[in-house]
């Protein structure tokens, strides 16, 4: 079967923007902040893994996503690990992943109810190009002023920590269920892996790449342009589309993300044109 492009969804979201870059326009016009682009399966496919594109005014909540056995303990297929790639940031942005420091579930519960977990919460400062793989029960949050791909398995449901006073529902007791109060530390440090490819993550519940050559995709695999170049079956790569390849699809990928389900890096993915 030849690769399908996937179809946008857009999510308005309180932090969205009001003024989408070109190309990413929804079809009717909306005065509303659209936070989030959603890419889904023209046939109604579920799949294991969602791409999310992600444009942000505010700081999203601090928040924390169930792992895959809380998550069906509650009826849902899988848990929510998550990566970002950043595509741009204005100067200060920021992402806060895990805590400066290891607590107890009582402090993190205060904390979260008199708003000290703002401060608790390890900010780091980031750039385009930066690629940050957060496992569940990360305690996280993505700032404001940031353009970046999410890729993320397929679950939604965010138990929110604390949202800066806006009026929106919290799940303290939720999180505090599945959030390991302590730092974060990069899972996998991103490595080449022959000619054309880098992995930037693995181990966890996806595997993330970046390739930059062409030959043969096989697998099931979600690839996602970073620029716009290349080809895939015959069909022009532009920035700011996903598609899927569901057994196999030529393809010329001078630069695009690629992430597949499991753990472990498939050699086989792709083929190098010879």
């Amino acid at each position: 079967m030849p690769a399908r492009r996937l179809n946008r969804r857009h999510v308005e979201r309180i932090w969205g923007v009001r003024g989408l870059p070109p190309g990413f326009a929804p079809p009717d016009p909306v005065n509303a902040p659209i936070g989030e682009i959603w890419f889904e399966d023209p046939a109604g496919a579920a799949r294991d893994l969602l791409v999310k594109y992600l444009f942000t005014t505010e700081r999203l909540s601090i928040q924390v996503h169930p792992g895959d056995a809380e998550a069906r303990a509650i009826g849902h297929r899988s848990g929510k690990d998550e990566a970002w790639y950043i595509l741009s940031a204005e100067p200060g942005a920021v992402i806060g992943l895990g805590l400066t420091h290891a607590v107890s579930k009582e402090e993190l519960r205060a904390a979260a109810l008199d708003g000290r977990i703002e401060h608790l919460l390890d900010w780091r400062p980031v750039q385009a190009g930066e690629v940050f793989y957060s496992p569940a029960g990360t305690i996280h949050a993505i700032g404001g002023g940031l353009a970046l791909i999410e890729i993320q398995q397929n679950l939604d449901l965010t138990y929110r920590l604390y949202d800066y006073g806006r009026p929106r529902e919290l799940h303290v007791e939720q999180a505090l269920a599945v959030a390991r109060p302590e730092p974060w530390s990069p899972p996998f440090a991103p490595a080449a892996h022959g000619p054309g490819r880098e992995i930037l993550a693995a181990g966890g519940k996806f595997v993330l790449e970046r390739w930059s050559a062409g030959g043969g995709a096989r697998g099931d695999l979600l690839v996602m342009p970073v620029s716009s170049a290349g080809t895939i079956d015959g069909a022009a790569l532009e920035a700011g589309q996903v598609w899927w390849v569901d057994g196999g699809a030529a393809i010329e990928a001078p630069d695009a993300l690629v992430a597949y389900s499991g753990a472990n890096v498939r050699d086989d993915a792709l083929t190098i044109s010879s």
